[in-house]
């Protein structure tokens, strides 16, 4: 019975060993593009006619307010969803022509939340990111990948611990060890700074930087435009299911568009050093609310 099991799984093994396995992509270059994308919910746009490239070397942030389609382009992009119209294209192929298997090693995907049902240890929680690579001639840089991630995003100190014991930071960080040591040449990360205090959201967005640099192309979805601006190449604001403007943030963050698209009047203006866009909202001066107080209170 057992000759007979491991029969059955030799041409599976055979082939994927066979596997054609990705090539580093030439800087700039088209890793991965949506074209015309739409997809629909519940008989309602999410977005609609939305294109945009995703290049090899560069940090692409995609943002906008709750709602308006950036988690659901970045499922699009990682052909974990298929568009009501359109297309996706990952490495120049349609992503439908890909395997999973086949897009595993091409592609990682860090969801917004981070959940697991049984309490593994940290440690194979992030080994899990080497599984697509297994039965090929890279397995062995597995334990290499694994302590690079481990190293990037801090989480050493508590490898054996079980996930399910971890604060929400920590968890986040564990999640983003999985995605790094998978080790694919294109990065989809929905909101990995979210549960993160303030140094944890520079060490995050510093790991993006220094994939981009060694020529991955990362697309990461961001609330903060602080971080947008001071980190990403690129920057694709959605409003609406549609792509409102793109390019550099030095371009893009204007204080008419991000006022019109969030619904919040803003201020932009340079960082005294960098030159960085620094986006504000408008509030009120202090001496105004406190005399707007002694108006309420005597009337």
């Amino acid at each position: 019975m057992t000759s007979v099991r491991l029969r059955g799984l030799l041409p599976a093994l055979a082939q994927r060993r066979t596997r054609v396995l990705p090539a580093a992509s030439a800087p700039g270059g088209t890793v991965a593009e949506a074209v015309g994308v739409r997809v629909e919910r519940a008989g309602r746009a999410v977005l609609d006619d939305v294109g945009i490239e995703v290049r090899a070397g560069e940090v692409l942030a995609l943002v906008g307010p709750n709602g308006a389609g950036k988690s659901t382009l970045l499922a699009a992009l990682a052909a974990d969803l298929v568009p009501s119209a359109g297309e996706v294209r990952i490495e120049g192929r349609p992503a439908a022509a890909w395997t999973p298997g086949e897009l595993a090693l091409r592609r990682a995907v860090l969801p917004q939340d981070a959940a697991l049902s049984f309490p593994f240890a940290v440690g194979d929680v992030v080994r899990m990111g080497r599984a697509p690579w297994a039965g090929t001639e890279r397995e062995d840089e597995d334990e290499a990948a694994v302590a690079g991630a481990m190293a990037a995003t801090e989480v050493e100190a508590f490898a054996g611990r079980p996930f399910s014991a971890l604060s929400g930071g920590e968890r986040a960080r564990v999640a983003l060890a999985r995605v790094l040591a998978q080790r694919t040449g294109l990065l989809l990360l929905d909101e990995p700074t979210a549960a993160l205090d303030l140094r944890h959201q520079e060490l995050v967005l510093r790991v993006c930087r220094e994939r981009a640099a060694a020529g991955d192309a990362v697309v990461v979805v961001l609330h903060d435009l602080g971080l947008a601006a001071a980190h990403a190449d690129r920057v694709a604001v959605l409003h609406d299911g549609r792509i409102a403007a793109e390019g550099p943030p030095s371009e893009v963050f204007g204080e008419e568009l991000l006022s019109r698209v969030y619904r919040q009047p803003v201020e932009v203006f340079p960082h005294p050093r960098t030159g960085v866009p620094l986006v504000v909202p408008k509030r009120a001066h202090a001496t105004t609310r406190r005399t707007a107080n002694r108006t309420i209170r005597h009337s």
